[in-house]
Formats: C-alpha cells, sequence, structure tokens
C-alpha cells in the first residue's frame, strides 16, 4: 500500500485537570477528515506521545481508529527505544486496524547505520506492517543520510515510506530519491508544510504533519498534482506565513492547540507539562496573522 497525500498528525487534547480528552481527540478527527485529508497519524511526536502513560496511550488509540471507523487509514506511532516494546507497540497497532506505523530509530549512544537498519528489519520481521521510517534527528538524536534511507528501503520492503523532518528537505527528498533508483519510495514532508510546496517539486508524495488547517494543505496537494502549479503556489504562499508562525519550536503545539480550540474542536488548549503554554504576546501575534489570513473566526466548542 503506499501512502500519500496529506496525513494530519492529530494532537492529543487535554482537559483543564490534565485528563484525556476523548470528546475533543473525536472532534478533530471529524474536523480534520472534513478538511479532506487522506490520512491521520496518531500517537506522533507532536501528539505528545512521550508524556502519555502506557494505558492513555491504548486509550487514545482505541479512540483514534474508533472515530476514524475506517473512513481514512491511520498511521501509529510505535516508537520506542527499546526493540520489544517497539514491536509490542508495533502488534497493538497492527490488531487495533492501524494502516501502518510510525518509527524512528531508537536513541542509543554512538547509534550506527548497522544498528538502525537492523532495528527496521527485526520489527518488519515480527510484524506484518507498512513502516513510515521518521526521520526527525531533535528527537532520535541520529541523522538518516540519504544513502541509509535507501539502504532501508531495499533491505526492508515494508520500510520504504519515509517522514522527513530534516531540513533542508527539499534537497534530501532529492538525493533520497536519487539514491533509491529502482524502488518505489513515497516520501512525506513534515515540518508542519512550511516546505510543501518546494518538497512537492522536489519528488514529495505529500505532507504528514501536524497544522490545525490540513484542509490549506490538502489544496496545496490537490493542485499540484492535477499540474496547477500556480494555483498550488498561490495558497501556499499566501499560507506559509501561518504554518511559519505555528510551526515555532517548543511552541508550536500551544499555538496549534489554541486555534483548534477557536475553530470549535478543543475545549481546551493545555499541553502537558513540560511543555510551553502561549503567553500574551504570542497570542496577540496569533490574532494578528489569523486577521491577516482571514482565519480569525472563533466557535463554540462542537459548534
Amino acid at each position: 500500500m503506499k501512502l500519500e497525500g496529506v496525513f494530519s498528525v492529530l494532537p492529543t487534547p487535554f482537559l483543564e485537570d490534565g485528563a484525556v480528552d476523548h470528546e475533543s481527540l473525536r472532534r478533530v478527527i471529524d474536523l480534520f477528515i472534513a478538511g479532506g485529508v487522506n490520512g491521520l497519524t496518531a500517537l506522533g511526536v507532536t501528539s505528545e506521545a512521550a508524556r502519555l502513560t502506557e494505558r492513555e496511550r491504548a486509550m487514545v488509540l482505541e479512540t483514534v481508529m474508533h472515530q476514524t471507523a475506517h473512513r481514512v487509514p491511520v498511521v501509529a506511532g510505535t516508537t520506542a527505544d527499546g526493540l520489544r516494546t517497539c514491536i509490542e507497540y508495533t502488534r497493538i497497532a497492527r490488531a487495533s486496524g492501524a494502516a501502518a506505523v510510525m518509527i524512528s530509530p531508537p536513541r542509543l549512544p554512538k547509534l550506527n547505520s548497522d544498528a538502525v537498519v537492523g532495528h527496521f528489519a527485526a520489527v518488519a520481521e515480527a510484524v506484518d506492517i507498512p513502516i513510515v521510517v521518521q526521520d526527525y534527528p531533535p528527537v532520535s538524536g541520529f541523522t538518516i543520510e540519504p544513502l541509509l534511507l535507501a539502504r532501508i528501503a531495499r533491505v526492508v520492503p515494508n520500510a520504504r515510506t519515509i517522514k522527513l523532518e530534516d531540513p533542508p528537505t527539499p534537497l534530501k527528498i532529492a538525493k533520497i530519491l536519487q539514491a533509491a533508483q529502482g524502488l518505489e519510495v513515497s516520501i512525506f514532508g513534515g515540518l508542519g508544510g512550511v516546505f510543501l510546496l518546494e518538497e512537492l517539486m522536489a519528488g514529495a508524495s505529500g505532507a504528514m504533519t501536524g497544522f490545525a488547517y490540513p484542509e490549506i494543505l490538502v489544496e496545496i496537494v490537490q493542485a499540484y498534482r492535477s499540474g496547477n502549479l500556480d494555483h498550488a503556489a498561490d495558497v501556499f504562499y499566501r499560507n506559509v506565513a501561518l504554518m511559519r508562525f505555528e510551526f515555532q519550536e517548543g511552541l508550536g503545539m500551544a499555538i496549534r492547540k489554541e486555534v483548534l480550540r477557536r475553530r470549535g474542536a478543543l475545549r481546551h488548549a493545555g499541553v502537558r507539562a513540560p511543555g510551553a503554554s502561549l503567553d500574551a504576546g504570542t497570542s496577540a501575534a496569533l490574532d494578528r496573522i489569523l486577521a491577516w489570513t482571514g482565519r480569525a473566526v472563533y466557535k463554540a466548542v462542537g459548534e
């Protein structure tokens, strides 16, 4: 199965007391699917998966699968430092009905290429499910070079989809595709969509990222795929400032949740500690950029 188009990485909403807000999660799922996304990604980095307990992970995945109800495919994050844990997470994801899993290299001192290939190969041997290789060095602590990504694709046929979050992404996409010549490799751009147009021009299959307005990404990808580069560029350039603002390192999740709250999907925009909260200055800047893009509309929860 080839994954392509726009896969929105779901946030994990929380109530004011810090508990997982499953009702808000259901609303976000419906909002994103109504926006035309091709799929959803659960338990990713921006889903705050690392801040969830084992029980919460299971409950979030159950809610996502039940609410999605096979309307679009779901990719489940199953990254873990331990191979056995990663395999167990992957088995749970497959049993839940996930179409694929997303895995980063394990965090390991002096991690080398052979160990990375071996990790993905071992997971693929244990569980028959497509694997999205997540290349996000700030979290994994390891940069997967283009030649290594191509090697993984050759050695592990189930791991021929890549979520690329190592800029400059357009250049790296071109290098990966050149190195993987002869293989059908699918590459998703991440990074909040801020390089989406250039990634598509370099050969990306779409975007797999968190963004509070995935319908914008959908319009860009659809226009590009239909051959209307001018329209894709127009939509991209008119909205890239909003993407950039939301994708601020250390603060992006708080901004995204606040926008989703204003869109009527989230009851509360809280991020779990030690995540940052919005300050007055950032909130004022958000007001301005939403007004400038014509998206300064507030809806009550569930409206």
